[in-house]
């Protein structure tokens, strides 16, 4: 793991996210593999994570298979 990773693992904290719940569904959220988003499993949406702030809005959510291909917005 390089140290842009490193720091990009350390900007969600683990007691913020047993706190935060997919806006849409209430259900989980998990880290993206890049660190870059929150993805809810039920609804297939990645919230952004911009300046170490998670994005919490449905409008903004992107879906998991745009995220996968490297859209970081829509």
């Amino acid at each position: 793991m390089n140290a842009k990773n490193e720091e990009k693992d350390v900007s969600i904290d683990k007691e913020l996210l047993e706190i935060l719940a997919c806006p849409k569904c209430k259900g989980p959220l998990v880290p993206t593999d890049d660190g870059e988003g929150l993805k809810c499993e039920a609804d297939q949406l990645v919230y952004p994570i911009r300046e170490d702030i998670p994005v919490m809005l449905v409008d903004e959510a992107v879906p998991a298979a745009a995220w996968a291909t490297g859209i970081r917005s829509v």
